[in-house]
């Protein structure tokens, strides 16, 4: 995780400062800044996110490697739906949780 940095900010204008005193050197610029919370709960939907892709993205891959042999693409066709319900079930939990 990144350090956070505890500052000052203004209720009024949203002024943020540092918990240190100006030295005389110090010139404002321009910043741009996210809410702790909100960092987080982006690092958590990123999370399931990419749990929902590596899902996916394996059913996709056996998919596109696959090779029923010779008679049996009704039962290969049938375990791939089956594992795809899987996966789309995972996935709609995971939006029922408002996780992506």
């Amino acid at each position: 995780m990144t350090e956070r940095v505890t500052a000052w900010q203004c209720i009024g204008c949203g002024r943020i400062e540092g918990a240190q005193p100006c030295v005389g050197i110090c010139q404002d610029r321009k910043t741009e800044f996210v809410y702790a919370a909100d960092h987080d709960e982006t690092l958590r939907q990123l999370a399931h996110a990419r749990q929902a892709t590596a899902s996916l993205s394996a059913l996709a891959r056996q998919l596109a490697h696959a090779t029923p042999r010779k008679d049996e693409w009704e039962r290969s066709y049938r375990a791939l739906q089956a594992r795809a319900r899987v996966a789309l079930e995972a996935l709609a939990e995971l939006e029922q949780s408002g996780s992506v």
